[in-house]
């Protein structure tokens, strides 16, 4: 199937009261295992990429890959930039076909980030491309990933308000005490700073870091405006951790043989999240 605007999958998420897993992939091995597994679940999907994958493939190549292997299944999906931290970037992943983009403008002064995504808005709508807005910064746990920084600020429910208003944005992504990475120690989500955001927003929420996530606290951030929960590092760690093992061992040296068995490692954590959100069957 084609890609279809991210927004359309978070509404139906909504009225359905469950959400959609956003999955970081890097090249056409880990695209195919999303949208493989997502046809054999029959649920929906966001396929996730941005500035720490585009030095494997750039926008284009990337965007051009992801759209041949969707035609090969009957997946309801979403191609995605993360992260972007670029109007540059922006523009390269619309031109690649990207159904939704992220103007991650969150560490910056909240005016510039509300007019960069007044330009975002400006171009993707359009398209019929959705648009991704942060407002609040989230931290870093460990050294796994490459997103988020040293210090969270969280979002202020009554600045919500003003700031999807202002831009037009499609979805907020929220920092109510998630960060990127793997939790070391449990997270303290707020969820009362999330019950108001949901009140003052009309538009789906996203929840950045949900690697590690307890499923309780998962479920509850869902019924409260939850839509798109994005999953990266629990990834890359199954990968890592098959390619280590295997090359411990002394076993598939040759790169194209270890590599595919790290991306079958992969398959688990996915079919977990897809249960998980409650997506699994929604498609």
């Amino acid at each position: 199937m084609e890609f279809i605007p991210m927004s359309v999958l978070q509404q139906e998420a909504l009225v359905g009261g469950y959400g959609v897993p956003a999955f970081c992939v890097w090249n056409a091995e880990t695209i195919e295992a999303v949208l493989r597994t997502a046809e054999a679940m029959k649920a929906p999907v966001i396929l996730m990429n941005g500035p720490g994958e585009f030095g494997l493939l750039a926008p284009a190549p990337m965007g051009a890959v992801a759209h041949t292997l969707a035609r090969r299944y009957n997946v309801r999906a979403a191609l995605h930039l993360d992260h972007g931290d670029s109007l540059e970037m922006v523009d390269a992943c619309l031109d690649a076909g990207y159904t939704s983009v992220m103007l991650d403008y969150s560490l910056r002064p909240i005016q510039e980030n509300v007019e960069a995504l007044q330009r975002v808005v400006a171009k993707a709508h359009p398209r019929g491309v959705t648009v991704e807005g942060e407002l609040g910064t989230l931290g870093q746990v460990g050294d796994v990933t490459v997103e988020g920084g040293k210090t969270t600020t969280l979002t202020d429910p009554e600045v919500a308000a003003h700031f999807v208003e202002a831009t037009g944005i499609d979805t907020l992504a929220v920092s109510i005490g998630n960060a990127h990475g793997i939790y070391t120690t449990l997270p303290h989500l707020d969820f009362e700073r999330l019950a108001k955001i949901h009140k003052a927003v009309s538009i789906p929420l996203v929840l950045h870091g949900g690697s590690g996530t307890p499923p309780a606290d998962l479920q509850r951030a869902i019924s409260l405006g939850i839509a798109k929960i994005n999953v990266a590092t629990e990834l890359i760690t199954a990968m890592r951790k098959s390619l280590l093992d295997q090359w411990e061992r002394g076993k598939n040296l040759w790169a194209p043989i270890a590599q595919a068995v790290a991306i079958e490692a992969m398959i688990p954590v996915l079919e977990k999240w897809l249960r998980l959100t409650g997506a699994a069957g929604r498609a």
